[in-house]
């Protein structure tokens, strides 16, 4: 029997005051999904004194989560960096909790955080481990005693590039010459993500691991050990979020990787300020019972009323090249299909 997963990038409903607006020309797409997950940018969380846009946190009116139910979502990932505060992660928890939509990567504590969220269509059970690695040093990580979110260390390296000569830069005895950055992932933080992953395995038929990641389109070498390390752990796909780019797609051991999905329903950001003319993307992948045999995604934008839209591949042939220049790079080639483009299907 087919089963069609749907994933989206980061859904933030602050400023939302009606609820049927963000997902109205989108829903009947959402809805041919038998589960859809996406990551959460936002707390449901009201104060009595109102907040700031120029804090950390995004904070979205309770009566805007309803735009969760609206849409069809089963679940939510809410491991990043604007799921921030302790009173605003325990609203937001509860919120969740009372409109019946699961949810992984935030919790009361650490174990909490780092449970996974498990749903289940006819039978078949779908597993959901969300992990951060860009968060705030203090306060935002869920401790044994405190609430907050589920966290995979990156590191960073500078080297200069004092070994080897690099094309179209001058040699290492020039001052002012930039170093070569590196990135990996913390050992200890990473052992744990596999261990969380094999776990789940044993306890649902099909696992994502969806991770709060990246510095704007590019895909970085932390980013490249995690996904593989997700799914050689046991992980079907991988959905990457967080830069607000449509990022590269990579079929690795036959399954999925998806480095960035960017933004689905961002309207309103930082310091108050509107996002424009952003891409985004809805990825599917399709089962045959537990087999995956498809894997494709549509590309998303919104308008000035903040409603999602699926768009036309045909008439937005600028951003579809710069979506397939960034999949060459890591060895995928991408076929139009309709309002889709299909990263790949079984044989």
């Amino acid at each position: 029997m087919k089963r069609v997963l749907m994933l989206t990038g980061d859904v933030n409903l602050m400023n939302v005051t009606d609820s049927q607006v963000p997902f109205a020309r989108v829903k009947d797409t959402l809805r041919q999904a038998d589960v859809l997950f996406g990551n959460l940018e936002c707390c449901f969380y009201e104060t009595a004194t109102g907040h700031s846009g120029e804090r950390e946190g995004f904070y979205a009116p309770l009566a805007s989560a309803q735009a969760l139910v609206i849409a069809g979502y089963r679940a939510v990932g809410n491991a990043n960096n604007v799921n921030y505060g302790e009173e605003a992660i325990r609203a937001s928890l509860r919120r969740l909790e009372s409109i019946g939509i699961a949810c992984t990567g935030a919790g009361v504590n650490r174990k909490a955080a780092r449970a996974p969220a498990i749903v289940t269509h006819e039978g078949l059970r779908f597993g959901f481990v969300q992990r951060t690695s860009v968060y705030w040093a203090t306060g935002h990580e869920a401790t044994d005693n405190s609430p907050g979110v589920a966290v995979l260390t990156g590191r960073t390296a500078y080297e200069p590039m004092v070994q080897t000569r690099h094309a179209g830069l001058p040699p290492a005895n020039r001052p002012g010459l930039p170093p070569t950055i590196l990135t990996w992932a913390d050992a200890t933080s990473l052992a744990e993500f596999t261990g969380d992953l094999r776990a789940l395995r044993t306890e649902a038929d099909i696992v994502v691991a969806s991770h709060h990641w990246g510095l704007f389109e590019d895909v970085l070498d932390y980013q490249v050990e995690i996904a593989h390390a997700a799914i050689d752990a046991g992980a079907d796909g991988v959905m990457g979020h967080g830069p607000h780019y449509a990022c590269a797609v990579e079929m690795y051991r036959g399954h999925p990787i998806f480095y960035g999905l960017g933004s689905f329903s961002f309207h309103t950001g930082h310091g108050g300020r509107a996002h424009g003319d952003w891409v985004g993307m809805l990825a599917r992948l399709t089962f045959d019972d537990s087999a995956l045999v498809e894997v494709a995604f549509s590309m998303v934008r919104h308008n000035e009323r903040n409603e999602t839209y699926v768009c036309d591949p045909g008439r937005d042939k600028e951003a579809v090249e710069q979506i397939m220049r960034r999949c060459d790079k890591v060895g995928t080639t991408l076929t139009i299909s309709g309002s889709e483009m299909i990263v790949w299907k079984k044989p």
